[in-house]
């Protein structure tokens, strides 16, 4: 009978030095998987499996598609790829991002509670906002185990508090505890069930849309309720999905957002927009102050005071849009317009 064989790791900002620890308390004869997803940007390189390797007595590699599971291992996600987990093997997909991440944590988590249930122990380690918690409900969802970092502990204490407010989780640790954790309940015998079969219809569409399967992307039977939001990335229409707290929204194309990051990344659309309108009435002054003088030149006078009325007018405007992003861009704009930020 296995263990808790099967561990699924996430973090985001700090995460590296709580991977650094958290492996190098691991033996090298621990009788587990490891799989780990770090955020990372998608382009460039990532040599996190060879600080892991250094660090630890596992040996760490960004895997193949379809590279075999086997214990005693850790699988890294390279950059610009969603890790997943199934019966047997990985997938390596370039799928939609999650939380405007990819590779991101919950299409990991989702699918090794998918393909193993009761025998996954999913973990929640440093990180801002709150990617991983919708994967580790699913985690438990499929009788699987649920461990935090403790966020007094954590670099960033994001990621791990979310999970431990939304989740019912196993235990709130420090990184010390959650290895011991680990090596315990991968020396546990657990009795399996059919592979998460228990929560395998509610994942299935989750799953289906980190892979892109083109039912899912083609069909009109979308999870969850139209939101009336769009999605930052593609501008397409978003579906509240209500499995549980927090709520999460996805769009057709399979981009997928928790609240936190929706409002994260609706900020840094403002922000962009402000910069695009700063733009365009600083060139908006600069024709009219243009126009204005070469009126003058014409003797012209009446035409050249209009185009110097429109000239302060909008840099007048242009001023205010300045004095916004001084004070913070998309928050800057909420404190223009309350008197307060939308943060507190």
């Amino acid at each position: 009978m296995p263990g808790h064989d099967i561990v699924v790791v996430g973090a985001s900002a700090g995460g590296v030095e709580a991977l650094s620890e958290l492996f190098s308390r691991l033996p090298g004869d621990v009788p587990a998987s490891f799989f780990v997803v770090l955020h990372v940007p998608d382009r460039g390189t990532s040599v996190l499996p060879g600080i892991l390797g250094r660090r630890g007595a596992l040996p760490a590699a960004h895997p193949r598609d379809g590279d075999p599971i086997e214990p005693g291992r850790v699988y890294v996600a390279p950059p610009g790829l969603h890790l997943l987990v199934k019966r047997g093997a990985v997938r390596l997909v370039r799928g939609p991002r999650e939380n405007g991440a990819r590779p991101a944590v919950d299409p990991l988590f989702r699918t090794a509670a998918q393909a193993y249930g009761r025998r996954v122990v999913g973990v929640v380690l440093s990180g801002t906002l709150d990617d991983g918690t919708a994967g580790l409900q699913a985690i438990k969802a499929a009788g699987g185990t649920a461990l935090a970092q403790d966020p007094d502990e954590a670099m960033y204490a994001g990621m791990p508090r979310s999970a431990a407010e939304h989740v019912e989780v196993d235990g709130v640790l420090p990184l010390a505890e959650i290895a011991a954790t680990l090596v315990r309940l991968a020396n546990t015998p657990v009795e399996e069930d059919q592979g998460g079969s228990d929560v395998s219809d509610e994942l299935k569409p989750e799953i289906d849309a980190v892979e892109m399967d083109p039912r899912l992307v083609h069909g009109d039977d979308h999870p969850g309720r139209p939101s009336g939001y769009t999605c930052p990335e593609c501008h397409g229409a978003l579906w509240e999905m209500h499995e549980g707290e927090p709520v999460r929204y996805r769009c057709r194309v399979g981009h997928a957002y928790s609240v936190e990051t929706l409002l994260s990344e609706q900020s840094t659309a403002m922000e962009a927009a402000l910069w695009t309108a700063l733009r365009a009435l600083e060139e908006r002054a600069s024709l009219s102050r243009g126009m204005a003088e070469r009126m003058e030149r014409r003797g012209q006078p009446g035409l050249a005071g209009r185009f110097r009325e429109e000239d302060a007018e909008t840099r007048e405007r242009a001023e205010l849009i300045r004095r916004v992003l001084l004070a913070g861009g998309a928050a800057g704009a909420e404190e223009q317009g309350t008197g307060r930020s939308v943060y507190g």
